[in-house]
């Protein structure tokens, strides 16, 4: 009897335990983007705090709809000036704006980059709009990464996400991608975040060189990429002149591919 009843307590600890572990797994839900969309649109805020890194006031928000309860990211950069004097030169027309981290989002979706970036739309919270981002278990940033002098297991599967994010960061012409917008989660997947002074007017690249190797289906897209479904999808966040130098960079970006296709061989450029 001693023996049975062990066995009972056992079984009842061991239901117990599942259960808890059930309810963790339920604040990291597997939800479809169009479902995080409705969740970052419609949940409650029950909390919020400001984030320990950045420099536009981005802010940590708790929400919850009942049944899923999950970190968001919230940023209202809205900032124009004439002329702003940055740490090695200085921007005319300088803008940071959340509108293209929301823009940014958008044109991942038409190339196949949303992958690499956590799900973003447009909110008011406290008074302000802004964009909301799904918060991410990241484990570091590339910076610290950079500080720890760690390197990832699989060093090719490593440079195939780098690769697809030099041309992203490239086809946006983002002034300011540094490391702690590159994130990197416990199985080394990476994300890129924050985009508020990206979208420029350029059509020249910023750095052709980092353009070093290309996934076959990002070019594929880039080539269908079109100037009239992108103007629709982003509309509210950017004007006809930054659509125009997106496409402009576009037809860099595919040109210099095909470029070093012809000089090296497709095996040597694309993955």
């Amino acid at each position: 009897m001693n023996h049975l009843r062990w066995r009972e307590l056992v079984l009842a600890a061991v239901v117990c335990l599942t259960c808890q572990l059930l309810a963790v797994a339920s604040d990291e839900p597997t939800l479809t983007k169009e479902q995080i969309k409705q969740f970052l649109l419609t949940a409650k805020v029950v909390n919020s705090r400001e984030a320990k890194k950045g420099i536009t006031h981005t802010s940590r928000l708790t929400l919850s709809d009942g049944t899923v309860t999950h970190d968001a990211s919230f940023q209202s950069i809205g900032e124009h000036k004439s002329e702003m004097k940055l740490a090695m030169s200085t921007e005319l027309n300088f803008v940071d704006s959340y509108k293209y981290n929301i823009a940014a989002y958008a044109l991942a979706e038409l190339i196949g980059f949303d992958d690499m970036m956590p799900v973003y739309v447009e909110r008011k919270w406290n008074g302000n709009v802004g964009s909301l981002s799904w918060w991410l278990p990241v484990k570091m940033d590339e910076a610290e990464r950079h500080k720890q002098k760690l390197t990832a297991p699989d060093a090719d599967a490593w440079n195939n996400q780098m690769y697809k994010i030099r041309v992203f960061d490239e086809l946006v012409y983002d002034t300011d991608p540094n490391l702690t917008n590159v994130l990197i989660s416990e199985n080394w997947k990476i994300w890129r975040i924050d985009f508020s002074r990206a979208f420029r007017l350029n059509k020249e690249l910023k750095d052709p060189k980092d353009l070093v190797r290309c996934d076959r289906q990002l070019l594929e897209k880039l080539k269908a990429l079109d100037a009239n479904a992108l103007t629709e999808k982003t509309s509210h966040y950017l004007t006809k002149d930054e659509v125009k130098a997106v496409m402009a960079r576009r037809d860099k970006i595919v040109a210099q591919f095909q470029k070093m296709i012809a000089e090296k061989g497709e095996n040597e450029v694309l993955y």
